[in-house]
């Protein structure tokens, strides 16, 4: 076993252990990552949110004009399952986008029950605005790390979040 120190602040020292290869947290008051990721996304939605509202959109929106930019869905009901949200609970939000034209729908040549939707060009602008304004929001937040640990600190949530999606929830 390998064991290393790293001073986090005047009040935190993270011991971890490498045990076969593997990083081990031994310091027994730090909370969970679940509890830590909890109270950061708390946090980050209420900014996100209250950012957004400066560009007319809700978060909802914004999620599903984010998932329009990489190319049109199908089918109302296949964007209401890759954005989370209920379908009946997805039109009303289509809706509002579509009448600030955010959002193009039109049936499915293949089939005219489903409607595509698309972002439009207004809509593609809106995004790029908002995230602008996300990012800096970020970047204050990242600015009390060193350069180096905050551009570590993004890198491993993406690898995080990219491993949980590509692995099968295990219920134990």
């Amino acid at each position: 076993m390998c064991l290393s120190s790293t001073v986090v602040d005047d009040r935190s020292t993270f011991i971890v252990a490498e045990v076969n290869g593997d990083l081990t947290d031994e310091r027994r008051d730090r909370p969970d990552l679940a509890a830590l990721l909890q109270r950061l996304l708390s946090a980050l939605t209420e900014r996100e949110t209250e950012l957004l509202q400066t560009h007319g959109v809700s978060m909802w929106e914004y999620v599903v004009l984010a998932r329009l930019e990489s190319g049109a869905a199908r089918t109302q009901a296949r964007l209401a399952v890759a954005v989370g949200r209920d379908k009946t609970r997805l039109i009303p939000i289509l809706d509002r986008l579509q009448a600030h034209g955010l959002v193009d729908r039109r049936p499915d040549t293949g089939d005219r029950r489903n409607r595509v939707v698309s972002l439009t060009d207004d809509g593609r602008e809106l995004l790029r605005r908002c995230r602008r304004d996300i990012r800096g929001m970020e970047a204050e937040l990242l600015a009390a790390l060193d350069p180096a640990v905050a551009a570590t600190t993004v890198q491993a949530l993406v690898s995080l979040v990219e491993n949980v999606r590509s692995r099968p929830t295990r219920n134990p």
